[in-house]
């Protein structure tokens, strides 16, 4: 059993394993995994029961503002692979690959996952192509890192792609994804993520394969899916994709919250008795001693006061 005492949450509570989630296949047991970026997001996911967390090179979209996944660094995805970690409890977390952390050779491809494991506190890493990496994925298998493939819609290529397009059409597009799939099975990943491709094609993948398929923009027949928090949650502005359902509109919830934060600051009604600690006229009413700004110990500071994270504010 996995102890956690750690800021994740309940103690006692299993970790998902790569061997549970091969397991998934024969079982029949969808596999629920969802993309996140922090520590804020990872408990609350961790939390309502998801099985994977993927930290995407996608954050360079989702949390910098880029266009592409392009420009995100492997010190990046490093950093907020920790920041997920220390939020996580029981879900499996998974680290991308970012461009051309991996694609110049097998050996550069072994030396990224392993930074990414060690600097990203991972438990598997995940990376982009088909046939092309699949000497890149055997060798970081070997080196005993598990891995998660990544066919169809490869964000990394979408300049070769020509755009965000959906990938597999006709019998070569079909071809091609499922000659991938094989490849990157055979040569050691223990799940594979099947983006943007026809959902007829990623069940006959789907059906071929020995390990989990992961859909997103696939369809119903994969073993699992995986969907952005920030999609997932209303959270998005702007254009949203066909596949990611809204399951709540928090981002309308927050900009409401914010506005009506606003109201009150200029208002003059925030903060109000409620967030606001006791003068020191009043404590030194109640401590029955005389307020001086020389001499603050001669009041009795109550404890309940003296809030741990806030108590030097006490003293200016």
């Amino acid at each position: 059993m996995y102890g956690s005492s750690g800021s994740s949450g309940a103690p006692n509570v299993r970790k998902v394993t790569v061997p549970d989630l091969r397991a998934r296949k024969l079982s029949g047991e969808k596999i629920a995994m969802v993309t996140a970026y922090d520590f804020t997001m990872a408990r609350l996911v961790d939390e309502a029961g998801v099985d994977v967390v993927l930290v995407g090179d996608s954050l360079g979209m989702v949390v910098q503002g880029l266009t592409t996944t392009i420009p995100v660094t492997l010190e990046e995805m490093a950093y907020h692979c920790r920041a997920v970690a220390r939020g996580l409890g029981r879900a499996h977390l998974v680290g991308d690959l970012p461009f051309m952390s991996y694609q110049v050779s097998p050996q550069q491809a072994v030396e990224s996952a392993g930074r990414l494991m060690k600097e990203g506190a991972c438990e598997s890493v995940k990376l982009e192509g088909g046939q092309e990496v699949a000497e890149h994925v055997h060798r970081i298998v070997r080196a005993g890192i598990p891995v998660v493939g990544h066919i169809g819609l490869t964000p990394q290529s979408v300049h070769a792609l020509g755009g965000f397009k959906v990938q597999g059409r006709g019998a070569e597009g079909a071809e091609k994804v499922l000659a991938d799939a094989v490849a990157l099975e055979q040569a050691g990943a223990f799940a594979i993520v099947l983006e943007a491709i026809p959902p007829d094609v990623a069940e006959q993948v789907t059906a071929l394969l020995s390990i989990p398929t992961i859909g997103i923009g696939a369809g119903a027949g994969c073993d699992g899916q995986v969907l952005v928090c920030t999609d997932l949650l209303g959270l998005a502005r702007g254009h949203q994709p066909k596949f990611a359902k809204r399951f709540a509109n928090l981002g309308d919830a927050a900009v409401d919250a914010f506005s009506a934060y606003v109201a009150e600051v200029r208002a003059g009604t925030f903060p109000g008795a409620g967030q606001t600690y006791k003068a020191n006229a009043a404590l030194a009413v109640q401590a029955g001693a005389q307020v001086s700004p020389h001499r603050p110990r001669e009041i009795a500071w109550s404890s309940d006061e003296l809030d741990a994270p806030l108590a030097l504010d006490l003293w200016h």
